[in-house]
């Protein structure tokens, strides 16, 4: 073989790894142009997105009462509790709960301890999901059930004055989401 064969081998074994290339390039574009607006299309509409925050008014709930709020198409309980509420609730044992967590998103893997579950350290203002953790449904409140909290009709979960499960086939207490104090008459949810 020739030194000018030997060097034809090589010129088109490069062309031939570069249209390789070149072509493995165009596929990956292409595949990645295809599939981007079917990834793109699971991401949350602009007004889904609009309402992952809100702020809401508690400058008239008066204590031992209760703002019910819409907050991602689910209701949320904002209660202000009594002194008797909160001694009431701080009284429980833990080893009386069914759910020994606090399910709240502020204190990831906290105990279901009164303290854990409420926005503010004085233990008035508790905020949770009103969504019965069984089958969905939405509990009462004021003081419904066996333990002066919430009580699903629906199936007969009953939960106490911080929110947690007492008696019933819920599995967990009600979830406290993301929330904090934006000033002394407003708190933000998400």
């Amino acid at each position: 073989m020739s030194q000018s064969d030997h060097h034809s081998g090589d010129a088109e074994g490069t062309r031939r790894d570069f249209l390789y290339y070149a072509t493995a390039g165009a596929g990956v574009v292409v595949t990645g142009a295809a599939v981007w607006p079917l990834i793109n299309q699971m991401n949350p509409s602009a007004d889904v997105q609009a309402l992952s925050s809100i702020f809401v008014d508690i400058s008239a709930v008066e204590v031992g009462t209760q703002l019910t709020v819409k907050w991602l198409g689910k209701p949320v309980f904002i209660r202000r509790r009594s002194t008797e509420e909160i001694e009431k609730a701080r009284a429980v044992a833990l080893a009386d709960l069914a759910d020994p967590l606090a399910e709240n998103a502020n204190k990831p893997g906290a105990d279901a301890s009164d303290v854990n579950r409420t926005l503010d350290e004085a233990g008035e203002w508790l905020v949770m999901m009103g969504v019965c953790t069984h089958l969905g449904c939405v509990p009462l409140g004021d003081g419904a059930g066996d333990f002066g909290g919430w009580f699903c009709p629906c199936h007969g979960s009953h939960y106490d004055g911080a929110g947690r499960i007492r008696k019933g086939p819920a599995p967990r207490n009600l979830p406290v989401p993301v929330a904090a104090f934006q000033d002394d008459s407003t708190i933000k949810l998400g």
